[in-house]
């Protein structure tokens, strides 16, 4: 196999890119984490603000216990929310890096086999039963990285699934509190 400056370039460029790439989906979450936290302080601040004056307001202990039953239901959702929506930015970052990782394994295994192609040609007879082997083991690992992924990927929609509907039955039985 022959290394070529060329080849070296080209390998360099590709990992500053995938550096660049790798950065920029880490900036992009850490963007939307602090836009996430910024606007839910925001709204805190406005609803802490106009509980207090509507318990301010209240003429009555009873009036107070109500007002007080009453901001339960919408404060626990706005917490699932912030919850659910860092969880979402989250999310999209790890399918980010996936792609990321993903191009890079394809990549690699281009790179694996194009060089066991040039190994053959040089490689002295009988060897092709190794190369064969080598192959064979690289797909075998390639089968079973789609197959782990695929599986986190349904643990992780069968996770979401029941967070959504466990949340969803906690604000009810808040509200009915």
């Amino acid at each position: 196999m022959n290394v070529t400056p060329e080849k070296v370039l080209a390998a360099n460029k590709a990992s500053v890119e995938t550096a660049a790439s790798v950065g920029a989906v880490g900036l992009s979450t850490v963007e939307r984490l602090v836009a996430l936290n910024l606007n839910t302080v925001r709204a805190s601040i406005a609803d802490a603000g106009s509980n207090a004056e509507a318990l301010l307001a209240a003429k009555d202990p009873k009036a107070v216990l109500s007002l007080l039953s009453g901001m339960a239901e919408p404060s626990l959702a706005a917490v699932l929310g912030y919850y659910r929506s860092a969880y979402g930015i989250l999310v999209d970052c790890g399918e980010e890096l996936g792609k990321i990782a993903d191009s890079q394994i394809a990549e690699l295994n281009k790179s694996v086999t194009i060089a066991l192609d040039e190994l053959t040609k040089s490689a002295p007879a009988g060897s092709d039963v190794a190369v064969a082997a080598v192959k064979s083991a690289i797909a075998a690992a390639n089968a079973t990285y789609d197959s782990v992924t695929k599986a986190t990927k349904k643990v992780v929609e069968i996770a979401e699934a029941n967070v959504t509907s466990t949340t969803g039955a906690a604000v009810k039985a808040v509200g009915k509190a």
